[in-house]
């Protein structure tokens, strides 16, 4: 076996309307109803990050699914000091911008915290000479 990607990830949250406004209102990402269940996920290109409510998850999940345990990173087109300053326009604490190597390498990142204390990085890789 030889994994070549992520397709989607699965966030534990408190509330769902709550996460959608800060990851499509404030981020950009497309918010989306999915399957008989009628699932909410947040779509970033062709990936996408599924939102499972804290006591009402979907099955299977995580052994121990809890609001605020994720630390991930997303990538994003604009100039990381553009985002920044949208952040700050909308009350978002941001930390940063840093250098950092991602799996393609070099990059220039900040970090958020979202509504349930999740650690979301955005980054965009810098262009090479």
């Amino acid at each position: 076996m030889h994994p070549t990607g992520i397709d989607h990830l699965v966030l534990t949250v408190d509330d769902i309307d709550e996460t959608c406004a800060f990851y499509g209102d404030v981020l950009g990402a497309t918010v989306v109803t999915f399957g008989p269940e009628d699932r909410t996920a947040l779509e970033f290109g062709d990936q996408k990050i599924n939102l499972h409510e804290a006591g009402a998850e979907f099955d299977p999940h995580a052994r121990e699914p809890t609001p605020g345990s994720g630390d991930f990173c997303l990538l994003v087109e604009s100039p990381i000091e553009g985002i920044a300053d949208r952040l700050d326009d909308h009350g978002i604490a941001v930390h940063g911008p840093v250098e950092k190597h991602g799996a393609r390498g070099s990059m220039r990142s900040i970090y958020v915290h979202d509504p349930d204390g999740n650690l979301v990085e955005l980054a965009s890789y810098e262009e090479s000479d």
